[in-house]
């Protein structure tokens, strides 16, 4: 028994260090995605699975963060708490529990179709290849955005079983929202980078830059936001939310001055949270409306 306890204890620590509740910035993209491809509800069935693999990917993209990262998270301020540099979970252990989140992402995949099934080995690849990127360039940021950008297109093959023109669309929109929200995020760690040699864009250009390249990567997700409505069947309701998305967006990017990055964690989390969750009901109501 103390086993078993001991190991769910490892479990807890994990769940928490990964912050699997993070999911909801890639999960919404990925349902409105399968609800374009089917042209309304998908079965119930791809709907599970699309979330099995969903939780199985992005548990292992973090657990090889966290392995990839942890002598640098023990030498950051902001990190030497998370469960590796602070010694509450051996590596170990991280390493069972990244290659068991790998197996159920696969497994997952192959429950919905031969393709999904035969892109998943290169899924984890660009998931896995984004944490080692901040090691020798600056645009790692993009990195971050491509390997959330699985998430539709994924999504789309689960349905469909092709890549879809739609799919990739909203994939570059997820490409740069995800970019322009880690640059602001990689704000908060400038120092920290430039000690270690770590590469992000504060890094190279300094905060004031980054903001406005954070602005320009968000202006480019609302073009591609407005591309994508071109695709049936949506309609007036998706215009409204892609409206919503950008004033969100201006609104998160009020709070962040180069002189003041105390709200950063706030934008980050909260207001990106509900501009997935926001997009994602509107797309459906347009999916549905029809």
């Amino acid at each position: 028994m103390d086993g078993v306890s001991g190991g769910w204890n490892k479990l807890k620590v994990i769940l928490a260090d990964i912050k699997i509740q993070h999911t909801v910035f890639a999960l919404p993209f990925a349902v409105m995605s399968a609800f374009l491809a089917a042209g309304g509800w998908p079965s119930a069935r791809q709907l599970f699975w699309i979330l099995v693999c969903m939780l199985g990917a992005r548990s292992a993209a973090m657990a090889f963060n966290r392995l990839a990262d942890a002598r640098y998270d023990a030498l950051n301020p902001r990190t030497r708490d998370r469960a590796l540099p602070s010694g509450r979970v051996s590596r170990g252990a991280y390493w069972g529990f990244l290659l068991v989140s790998s197996a159920v992402f696969i497994f997952a995949a192959g429950q919905l179709n031969r393709l999904a099934l035969m892109l998943s080995p290169l899924a984890l690849g660009i998931v896995f290849f984004y944490s080692l990127t901040k090691r020798f360039t600056w645009a790692s940021h993009l990195f971050l955005g491509l390997a959330l950008a699985v998430a539709p297109v994924g999504a789309w093959v689960a349905i469909r079983e092709e890549i879809s023109l739609i799919s990739l669309i909203l994939g570059a929109a997820v490409i740069f929202w995800l970019a322009g929200f880690d640059i602001l995020y990689a704000c908060l760690d400038v120092e920290h980078d430039r000690r270690h040699h770590l590469h992000s864009v504060p890094q190279r250009f300094g905060v004031e830059r980054a903001l406005r390249l954070a602005s320009l990567a968000h202006g480019l997700m609302v073009v591609f936001l407005l591309v994508l409505w071109m695709a049936p069947p949506l309609g007036w309701l998706y215009l409204l939310g892609v409206a919503l998305v950008a004033g969100l967006l201006w609104f998160e990017h009020s709070l962040v001055q180069k002189d003041d990055l105390s709200k950063v964690n706030f934008a980050f989390f909260n207001v990106n949270g509900v501009i997935s969750v926001l997009l994602m009901t509107l797309v459906i109501a347009d999916c549905l409306w029809v």
